[in-house]
């Protein structure tokens, strides 16, 4: 396996691998990675879909990429996926799916054509006061020492990183900035949350710097997560007659041999109380998705808060099992064990039935939600909430059978160890009626209102989700397994948990990136995988980034130490009338 970049490689056709004939495929984990890796083996390892198996422990695949209408309860999505332009492997995998809605252009023709008419733009990123727009809501508000200690973390080495924590590197003077308040609630991380990762995406997304505040660079799907993209893939799987088996648990997978030669000898599952072993030749493929941020998930609803007491789950057991035949197989326990009690657990789905809360919607947001436009376009963070709580709506309909008369709101707070604003619980605790209220409080609604419609115009379903933190929890070496373990005949580690350079967790890009490679080096295929966007070598988008990180001020404007500025004003007149002059022009430094 290779990495590539530009469109050379993009649109060829490998070669059929040898022997792919005579291998099939055993997938463990039917989430997006699992999906994607089917994909993969079918168009580019040109495998027999019959060939291929894919064991779900959920009674539907789609893992954490979900949106469903669940009859007793209502709607519900656990979390939503912010993607952009240089998800590389992703777009990769969708330009070959059909569109359930015209089978004659891809998921990605219908998701670049929607996303051109209604491009994201978010008016209000975050609010105060009950509904009130924060006055420097737009600016970054980093100090030169907050900017410096970004610098310094991206010019650490990773190797220097681990088991560090975010706030072991970044003083108070950068926590309160704006620029970390977009970024925490943006991309759900939190103060005790891995330095390393957090480089990652300082690196990973540097290009969109200048896009933080108004969230302009996202792209969003014309439905849930799950009907528009994890339903076009089962259905394509199933047309090419892939296998799937839900309501499957696989609770160990056997290994022989050691680092210099390994094989995947046997996977046991249990299905109905029954065990059922699987034997593995070395042709056999195994793709395993080890971990999961959902798993152990509990609902409550308008009047009743979920369950907060959970097992371990059936992936993190698995993975255990795994990692206890090799300390190449990574370490479980640092992510699934000892999580911090300040963090995110809590989301909810609040379906308005009428358009009272409306006008407080469009206040916030500048969308009205009936229009069919992209409302909040992302996360709208409410700053002084005591759960830091935010919310976002997405195109309406949300849902297909969704009535014209709701609007679905999803809702989610970083920290679960205060008390709100407006109802005195942890944010565990409450039911889907007191979160409901929570948000209405702090959207400006009169509190003389606030209780009729929470139990009577809207239906909330909270989610209690104990792991929807942990590919964040620090990390070191070795902790997370390679794709390919070294030695490794036929089997690969796909998901989030699973270790490729340079690219970032918690994004489907990660899923998708994993499963190509994993693919990619077992069969051998002839055709690079589209490398992660390289925009941090990018000189200029690094000095587009110095210009927006300083709140758009001109390079004689930004506060350096005074013998670089000397230095600076002679170093303009040499390069007057250049090329560098000119990168210095189009990044407005100048």
């Amino acid at each position: 396996m290779y990495f590539s970049n530009g469109n050379y490689e993009a649109f060829a056709n490998p070669v059929k691998p040898a022997d792919v004939d005579k291998k099939s495929a055993y997938i463990i984990g039917g989430g997006l990675a699992g999906l994607a890796a089917a994909v993969f083996l079918i168009r580019d390892g040109q495998m027999d879909g019959k060939k291929i198996q894919i064991f779900e422990e959920l009674d539907l695949a789609g893992g954490s990429m979900d949106g469903i209408y669940n009859p007793e309860r209502g709607y519900i999505i656990r979390g939503g996926r912010e993607m952009e332009a240089h998800f590389e492997t992703l777009w990769d995998l969708f330009r070959s799916i059909p569109s359930l809605e015209d089978e004659n252009i891809s998921v990605l023709d219908e998701f670049y054509w929607l996303n051109k008419a209604d491009p994201s733009f978010s008016h209000t990123r975050v609010i105060v006061n009950r509904g009130k727009r924060l006055k420097t809501d737009g600016k970054l508000t980093l100090t030169p020492g907050a900017i410096k200690e970004i610098i310094d973390l991206v010019l650490t080495e990773e190797e220097k990183l681990q088991d560090v924590r975010i706030d072991q590197v970044f003083s108070d003077e950068f926590f309160e900035s704006n620029f970390w308040l977009y970024w925490a609630t943006m991309f759900a991380f939190e103060k005790w949350a891995s330095a390393m990762e957090m480089r990652r995406y300082l690196l990973r997304f540097v290009h969109h710097v200048g896009s933080l505040a108004d969230m302009s660079a996202l792209k969003f799907t014309k439905y849930n997560q799950y009907e528009s993209l994890i339903t076009p893939l089962v259905r394509y799987l199933e047309s090419h007659g892939v296998k799937f088996h839900f309501d499957t648990r696989v609770v160990n997978v056997l290994f022989s041999g050691d680092a210099k030669r390994r094989v995947a000898t046997k996977i046991e599952t249990v299905r109905a109380g029954r065990k059922h072993d699987i034997k593995l030749t070395p042709t056999d493929l195994v793709f395993i998705t080890n971990g999961s941020i959902t798993e152990s998930t509990t609902y409550g609803d308008n009047d009743t808060a979920p369950d907060a007491h959970h097992t371990l789950g059936g992936s993190w057991e698995l993975w255990k099992n795994i990692a206890a035949q090799s300390k190449d197989f990574g370490r479980p326990e640092k992510f699934c064990e000892n999580i911090p009690d300040a963090n995110w657990v809590i989301s909810a789905t609040i379906t308005l039935t009428d358009d009272r809360v409306v006008p407080y919607i469009e206040k916030v947001c500048k969308k009205n939600p009936h229009s069919g436009s992209i409302v909040s376009s992302g996360p709208v963070t409410i700053k002084d909430s005591n759960w830091l709580y935010g919310f976002s709506i997405s195109r309406q309909p949300h849902f297909r059978r969704q009535k014209p008369n709701e609007i679905i709101v999803w809702t989610y707070g970083l920290l679960s160890d205060t008390v709100g604003n407006y109802v005195k619980k942890k944010i565990t605790e409450c039911t889907g009626a007191e979160l409901c209220a929570e948000w209405l409080y702090h959207m400006g609604v009169p509190v003389s209102e606030i209780e009729d419609i929470a139990h009577n115009s809207a239906n909330t379903v909270p989610c209690h989700m104990p792991y929807i933190t942990t590919y964040f929890m620090p990390r070191a070496m070795g902790d997370r397994p390679l794709v390919v373990p070294k030695g490794s005949v036929n089997f690969a580690f796909i998901g989030n948990y699973a270790e490729t350079p340079r690219d970032t967790v918690f994004t489907t890009e990660y899923s998708v990136r994993t499963a190509m490679e994993a693919v990619y080096t077992l069969l051998n295929i002839d055709r690079g995988v589209p490398e992660v966007f390289d925009s941090c070598f990018d000189v200029r988008v690094l000095l587009r980034s110095i210009y927006y990180l300083n709140d758009k001020k001109k390079l004689r404007d930004i506060d350096l130490p005074w013998i670089v500025k000397v230095l600076g004003k002679q170093g303009l007149k040499k390069i007057h009338g250049t090329y560098l002059e000119q990168l210095l022009k189009d990044a407005k430094l100048v």
